[in-house]
This record gives structure tokens, C-alpha cells and sequence, in this order.
């Protein structure tokens, strides 16, 4: 597997389908959002024509009412990985999840699953309690995760409850089962990660982002997580303007792209590739060089 990392909208969705049809490879997308069907404009899936050009998987296969995580994940994405290699193609894994991406990288522990009353009354807790809560549950491991994300939270303290031991203290396993991964992690400068995040957003209403969300039929609890969902609800009921939601939901990806940010960094074997000075086909034609000398040839 070659790895083509990074946060949203650095421009990983182009570069992966150009690549590979270079290097005759299928795409595996690591998105936590993208696998489930609908939201198409919301999670900014791949259009029409790049999913025809270039065989993707697990983009908008899992229903918005099923609960979906890293361990489903990676099962699903090496079963994919041994079809693609079966046929005598290479296998790019894109995405911007970091936790799908260590999944496949590190593994996972075996967690247990989640307790339906459990998640319930943790979800229902407000932020700040349920952050104070983990750090007396688990105090090294409050340092380590995301405490603004209530989803990655939840698991964590329900974690802690079940087993009776720190979330951190599974969280460290996954190093001594650890590969060596080959694969880029795309950054741009801030100024233009800001300006493209801005720019998707606004787009994001002019293709129709209200009417998407107004025709979601019932969504699970993990869907429901999706930046921007909140955001356009309330602007469908009129609690806030277009042009508020619009300002929330850059802010939000914002600061979302910068958290994708520092878990990736902390992945040494991802190399940097700054697009804002890199060319496109430069870009494409670098890439290109080092997933060829780091993946096997194809078997057909």
C-alpha cells in the first residue's frame, strides 16, 4: 500500500486520481465520512467522472443510520488491498481520517465494542464534563487524543468503563505492532489552506448543500459527526443566515484541518510535499517517483 495523506481540502482527491492512473493503481479512501452513501456534497466525495476514470473504494457504501469505525474499516480496506493485488494493481490508500489510516499501519487493539446505554448517557454529557471525566480516568492518555472531539471522547471513557483500564494503555499497543508505511502527507501554506477552505464552503452551498441536507433521511450517530451538518440544519430552520453557516462551517474545518495536521506530522514515514510550491504536474510527476520505488511490482 502507498499512502497519499493529509487534511481536507489540501487537494488530495485530484492528485490521487491522476497518480493513480499514472502507476495503474486503485484508490482504498480513508474518510470517515466519504464511506457512507449521501452527503455527497457535504463530505466533498470524488465527482462522477473521477470515479469512473480511476476504480475507487469504500466512498458511499456504508448506510447514513450504520455506525461505522476503524476497526470495520480496516477489515474492509485490506480484503479490498488483496482484491486490487489479486487483479496486478497497486493499491494508494487516500484519505484524511489519521485513526483509519493507523488502523491499517499499526493495527488496533482489541477494544470492546460499544455499550448502547453507556453511549447514550456519555453523549448526552456535556463537553467539558466529559473531558474533566477522562482526565481522571485516564490522566496520560488526556494529553494524547482530541479532547474537542466528543466522538473520539466517548469511545475513550467508555473505553475506560468496560475494561477497568486507561484507554492510553491500548492506544499504546498499536506501536509494537507498527509497519513502516510508505506514503505522502500533502500540506500547504496557512494562507492557502484557508483561502481553499473558504472557497470549497461557499461552493458547498452554491451546488446545492441545502437541499442535500434537507432530503438526509434518518442519520446514524457516526454521520451525524460530519463538519457543516449542524451548521446547515440550523440554517434550514432559519436559527441562523446562510452567510452565518457559512462562516461556522470554515472556522470548524479550519480548525479541523489543522487537528489532521498534527496527528499526521507525528507519522515520520509519511514525507511532506508542500503543494502551495509544487506545481500540479510536478507535484504529480514527484509522487509518482516515489510510489513506484517503494511499491512491488504487480502480479497479474
Amino acid at each position: 500500500m502507498f499512502f497519499l495523506v493529509g487534511p481536507t481540502a489540501v487537494g488530495k482527491t485530484d492528485l490521487a486520481a491522476e497518480v493513480a492512473q499514472r502507476i495503474g493503481a486503485e484508490i482504498i479512501s480513508a474518510d470517515a465520512f466519504q464511506i457512507y452513501a449521501g452527503l455527497e456534497i457535504l463530505t466533498a466525495k470524488p465527482d462522477a467522472e473521477t470515479l469512473a476514470n480511476v476504480p475507487h473504494h469504500l466512498i458511499g457504501e456504508i448506510p447514513l443510520t450504520q455506525s461505522f469505525d476503524a476497526a470495520q474499516f480496516a477489515a474492509l480496506a485490506k480484503s479490498r488491498a488483496e482484491g486490487i493485488t489479486r487483479r496486478g494493481r497497486l493499491v494508494i490508500v487516500a484519505g484524511g481520517t489519521g485513526l483509519y489510516v493507523r488502523a491499517l499501519t499499526h493495527g488496533l487493539s482489541e477494544l470492546p465494542s460499544a455499550d448502547e446505554t453507556l453511549r447514550v448517557e456519555l453523549e448526552a454529557t456535556p463537553l467539558a464534563e466529559l473531558q474533566r471525566r477522562y482526565a481522571r480516568l485516564d490522566p496520560a492518555g488526556a494529553g494524547q487524543i482530541d479532547l474537542k472531539n466528543k466522538r473520539r471522547l466517548v469511545r475513550a471513557i467508555e473505553v475506560c468503563l468496560l475494561t477497568g483500564k486507561p484507554f492510553s494503555a491500548f492506544r499504546d499497543l498499536w506501536g509494537k505492532k507498527a509497519t513502516v508505511p510508505s506514503g505522502v502527507l500533502l500540506t500547504r501554506d496557512r494562507a492557502d489552506f484557508h483561502t481553499r477552505i473558504d472557497a470549497r464552503v461557499a461552493q458547498m452551498f452554491e451546488r446545492g448543500l441545502l437541499e442535500e441536507i434537507r432530503q438526509v433521511p434518518e442519520i446514524g450517530r457516526t454521520a451525524s459527526q460530519v463538519i457543516g451538518l449542524r451548521e446547515t440544519r440550523a440554517c434550514l430552520r432559519k436559527d441562523i443566515s446562510q452567510a452565518e453557516a457559512i462562516a461556522q462551517i470554515q472556522l470548524a474545518t479550519r480548525r479541523y484541518a489543522k487537528r489532521q495536521l498534527t496527528w499526521f506530522r507525528s507519522e515520520p514515514s509519511f514525507e511532506p510535499l508542500n503543494l502551495t510550491t509544487f506545481p500540479p504536474a510536478s507535484a504529480v510527476d514527484w509522487i509518482v517517483r516515489k510510489a513506484l520505488s517503494s511499491l512491488p511490482s504487480p502480479h497479474v
